[in-house]
């Protein structure tokens, strides 16, 4: 049986993580903004991963390319078993509409909770009320057309499932990339302190590995202020922060105006996740994951695969991780710097609760496990459209 022809429209940019993974489920094409595909490092990672994915570039920016990719469905839509939509909003009405008009099957897949991050923008001062009231106006109402007119959303973990559902009843978890548990594995200390060489990280001192990017609905923040409290109090702590922005990072650190920040907050750019990433996690002694708003986080899952232990926001799908990582309220620097100085007294007990965390990942998160279960759920939208073709009237 071959397999099925997806069409995946992409709003902005995506995890080359996902992309390798789908052209392993599907014979896939990429419809991508041409501006961001370029200037990203997508483009070149697509490539080096020789993954079988047919790329087609639209040209414009936020209008013209809305204009150009409807343009493009109207003339491909039937071409294509499925069309999966980026996230649930602008990007994905495109694809909803012309698939609901070409009788195409349409699936939005939503990562983000689209009214929570939104408010996070309020919430820092971004935005003042009128344009909060109106985005959130405009963002509920696209929820609302995309879920009606989507054959399915998938929604990545339980927390987005419950934020997905009120606006499309068809909704089913997904796990999006999920977390390659082979490569993502535990460290011997002989195989840290080499790693630790390698990366020119620091061998005795206390690591903190700030693993996600820097933007409106995270707290980077209260991770700099909790280290800040922590080396107060005798640890001898660094904290490094690897992606696009990590020279806000490095700003945010001067901003808050820490003692010493700059022998002490370290950033660079971001790392391959399928290659280079996985020796940060391996190398550190705790990821932090501090947010306003998160729908599920990722870095987490990633870090307890490697048995690094997790310090989190006790907000929205980092939740789930209770009992694996350990929680702390929302913006609360001395929970979260008591936090860091109990997993650097007590290291074996951290490791041994890191660990129960892996074995969580593996059992319910493993890469093979969020492929298998996409691919079925296409397997199923695609036989429910050709049932329907074979009994229009039924």
């Amino acid at each position: 049986m071959s397999l099925p022809k997806v069409l995946f429209l992409i709003e902005g940019n995506t995890d080359i993580r996902f992309v390798t993974g789908l052209s392993e489920i599907c014979q896939l094409t990429m419809a991508v903004p041409a501006r961001n595909y370029s200037s990203s490092d997508l483009k070149d990672r697509v490539i080096a991963s020789g993954a079988a994915v047919n790329v087609k570039e639209i040209p414009g920016g936020r209008l013209r390319y809305q204009l150009a990719s409807m343009l493009y469905l109207l003339r491909h839509a039937k071409e294509f078993d499925l069309i999966l939509c980026q996230e649930v909003l602008r990007g994905a009405l495109n694809g909803t509409v012309i698939g609901a008009l070409s009788g195409t099957p349409t699936m939005t897949y939503m990562a983000i909770a689209p009214v929570e991050y939104f408010r996070c923008r309020r919430t820092r001062g971004q935005i003042g009320p009128i344009k909060a009231w109106v985005g959130e106006a405009a963002i509920r109402s696209m929820m609302t057309i995309n879920g009606m007119l989507a054959t399915r959303c998938i929604a990545l973990g339980r927390y987005l499932q419950a934020v997905a559902r009120p606006y499309c009843t068809r909704t089913e978890n997904g796990l999006y990339y999920g977390v390659d548990t082979g490569l993502y594995r535990p460290a011997t200390e002989n195989e840290k302190l080499r790693l630790r060489q390698d990366l020119n990280l620091p061998a005795q001192k206390f690591v903190i590995f700030l693993s996600s990017r820097i933007s409106h609905e995270k707290d980077p923040e209260t991770v700099l202020e909790a280290a800040a409290l922590a080396r107060q109090k005798g640890l001898d702590a660094v904290v490094i922060n690897l992606g696009g922005g990590y020279k806000e990072f490095l700003k945010l650190a001067r901003d808050l105006q820490l003692k010493n920040a700059e022998e002490w907050v370290l950033g660079r750019p971001a790392a391959h996740p399928m290659k280079d990433l996985v020796n940060y996690y391996q190398a550190a002694d705790c990821v932090a994951q501090a947010s306003l708003e998160e729908g599920l986080g990722i870095s987490p899952l990633e870090a307890l695969a490697t048995g690094t232990p997790a310090v989190c926001t006790a907000v929205g799908g980092l939740n789930n991780l209770n009992g694996y990582a350990r929680l702390t309220p929302k913006r609360d620097p001395v929970a979260m710097s008591e936090e860091f100085l109990w997993i650097a007294a007590n290291p074996d007990q951290a490791r041994a609760q890191a660990l129960a965390g892996r074995e969580y990942v593996v059992r319910e998160w493993d890469r093979k496990k969020a492929f298998s279960d996409l691919a079925s759920i296409f397997e199923q939208v695609i036989c429910e459209r050709r049932a329907r073709a074979e009994k229009p009237y039924a």
